[in-house]
């Protein structure tokens, strides 16, 4: 029996990551898009339950397909809030300590690895994501496009930082200027809150 997924609370007010994201850009992506996909993995767990009560049979291809990407995209959603937070409660920024040393060693330079992971958001096809993950014990980073929800993720990494470059992540504010919302975005970033998942 699969326990219902609910939307993770916010730790900031909607009008909270200005100049990054405005009150209504913010609200419309977690109430409406991040619940929709809540809704639609919560749909198909109940669909499996049901048939496996009466033992109906499903299009099981089909169902797995929809159920990778609603619930990725909800698991995707929630690790994008948990990276941001207001200037005024540790936004933006650069990271430090672990975190920071740990780019140096695999980028070069902060700048460096701040040109490649927004070149991965500028250019994943269709919508998507640019995340910046850890692979294996040596916890070597990797910066990856994550298409749609569910493609070109490579299994047994773990996300450190994650950017939603799906339209409705900044049409609202940013109309077709995909770079300027990426360029924004390091604004927000929560660098504790990444340093914590390294």
């Amino acid at each position: 029996m699969f326990t219902k997924i609910e939307l993770p609370k916010l730790s900031y007010n909607f009008d909270e990551l200005k100049p990054f994201l405005s009150e209504e850009q913010l609200q419309i992506h977690y109430q409406k898009h991040h619940q929709a996909y809540v809704n639609g993995a919560n749909a198909i767990l109940e669909k499996l339950n049901k048939a496996r009560q009466d033992s109906t049979q499903l299009d099981m291809k089909s169902e797995l397909k929809s159920l990778s990407f609603n619930l990725s995209g909800h698991i995707l959603h929630s690790l994008f809030w948990e990276n941001l937070a207001p200037v005024e409660k540790g936004g933006g920024g650069e990271p430090s300590g672990e975190i920071l040393e740990a780019i140096k060693n695999e980028f070069g330079s902060f700048q460096r690895f701040k040109e490649e992971f927004a070149q991965a958001a500028q250019s994943v096809e269709g919508s998507g994501w640019a995340a910046l993950t850890m692979f294996g014990d040596e916890k070597k980073l990797l910066i990856s496009q994550i298409e749609k929800h569910n493609l070109n993720h490579i299994p047994e990494t773990k996300i450190l930082l994650i950017i939603d470059v799906f339209e409705h992540a900044y049409y609202l504010d940013y109309k077709n200027d995909r770079a300027g919302y990426i360029e924004a975005f390091w604004g927000a970033v929560d660098w504790s809150k990444v340093a914590n998942r390294l």
